[in-house]
């Protein structure tokens, strides 16, 4: 199981990041970013439409997906030359997620009065459906602005530290829960998380974050600009830290949601994870936290310098 995992991060790391370089030529509209939003959010919401498709849950795939695309996608809006709103091109664009899910809001419950027949079902397939809106749509549309929260030409990376990092406290959690755990987290919701692995996780991610920011820093200066210089060590750390949590805690809320409709992966898209809400789980619960912190954190140092 472990090669098969090496296996697949060897493959879909490099296809990542080969996306996201390209991407990076294309300016600051980010097409390629957006075609890969939609993409995760017609399969995130494809896998919670499968997950919670059990009692009296009976959400609409198809109303669902493309309630979560236009969340997500709202990120976009007014970033392509051909719109008549211009945003400029390193503002957030957050209001424009909010709005678009509060119009899913008001959709939904629409069609929630249009398809009622009989007491007992409509509720929990309404919850249902503003769940999977809230978890995949405006979690995935909050991470896309991380492409701008720094500027157009820092957003890979700041995206790249979102990755590296979850990624980092996974890869820790998972060896020295290995190595070391013993004392389970929470046995009931996931038997195979200890205290010994939230430890590591929380190294790998301070570490992942020192790492890649300190390395990455001065590869993105852009041309005809001085050599960005990386945020002071401890800023990173504790930027490792705070994530390393969240994700830990983004890794339970998934779990939360597999156990209770008893499943164990959300699919079995990624032979060796799972579904892409297992891969996904932790970068999306951790996103809206990674937004605060490169606002309130000196991590965004040629931001400062030209302030000043």
């Amino acid at each position: 199981m472990l090669r098969w995992r090496l296996l697949v991060s060897a493959i879909l790391i490099p296809l990542f990041f080969g996306c996201f370089y390209l991407d990076s030529q294309l300016g600051a509209s980010a097409p390629i970013f957006l075609t890969i939003v939609i993409g995760l959010a017609i399969c995130g919401a494809g896998e919670m439409v499968d997950l919670l498709w059990t009692r009296s849950f009976t959400p609409n795939k198809i109303i669902v997906s493309a309630c979560c695309v236009l969340v997500a996608a709202a990120a976009w809006w007014g970033r392509f030359g051909h719109m008549p709103i211009r945003i400029p091109s390193d503002d957030n664009t957050l209001a424009q997620v909010m709005l678009a899910y509060a119009m899913t809001i008001l959709v939904l419950f629409l069609l929630a009065t249009y398809r009622y027949r009989e007491p007992g079902a409509s509720m929990e397939t309404l919850g249902a459906e503003l769940l999977i809106v809230s978890y995949v749509g405006v979690l995935l549309g909050v991470v896309a602005q991380l492409r701008w929260v720094a500027g157009s030409q820092a957003g890979y990376l700041v995206i790249g530290s979102l990755l590296f990092v979850t990624k980092g406290g996974d890869v820790g959690a998972y060896f020295f829960g290995r190595l070391f755990g013993r004392r389970k987290m929470v046995p009931h919701l996931s038997p195979g998380k200890t205290w010994a692995g939230a430890v590591g996780a929380l190294v790998g991610s301070a570490t992942s974050a020192v790492a890649w920011l300190h390395y990455s820093t001065p590869l993105f200066t852009p041309t005809g600009q001085s050599t960005w210089l990386p945020p002071i060590w401890y800023a990173s750390a504790i930027y490792g830290l705070i994530l390393g949590v969240t994700g830990l805690v983004g890794d339970l809320c998934e779990s939360l949601i597999k156990r209770d409709v008893g499943k164990k992966d959300s699919s079995s898209l990624v032979p060796g994870f799972g579904g892409l809400l297992d891969l996904m789980d932790s970068v999306l619960y951790a996103g809206p936290v990674a937004y605060v912190l490169w606002k309130a954190l000196p991590l965004a140092t040629w931001i400062h310098v030209t302030d000043g």
